[in-house]
């Protein structure tokens, strides 16, 4: 597992305990997987009702505010597989 998942789930585990339900997966281009569930974040690879998947300096710039997620969808920055309204509460928890 690789410092930035640990990052990633360092910022993350907070947020997204109790605001998600089922499971979503960030998938972090050439870094690795971090899951949320209701309980957190973890870092993990396993099947999940909505995968994001991105590079590392997307997803910190949807973190710091200075992406915008749906634009980050729509300009094909960020894929999303899965159910888009549990995408949408992701994206929820990741600019929070």
């Amino acid at each position: 597992m690789s410092a930035i998942v640990d990052e990633f789930v360092t910022l993350l585990h907070d947020k997204a305990k109790g605001t998600i339900k089922g499971t979503a997966k960030l998938e972090i281009t050439g870094e690795g997987s971090v899951m949320l569930t209701e309980h957190g974040a973890t870092a993990g690879n396993a099947p999940a009702d909505v995968t994001l998947k991105a590079s590392e300096k997307t997803f910190r710039a949807i973190l710091d505010g200075s992406q915008n997620p749906i634009m980050a969808v729509m300009s094909g920055k960020l894929k999303v597989d899965g159910n888009n309204m549990r995408a949408l509460k992701v994206s929820e928890i990741l600019t929070s």
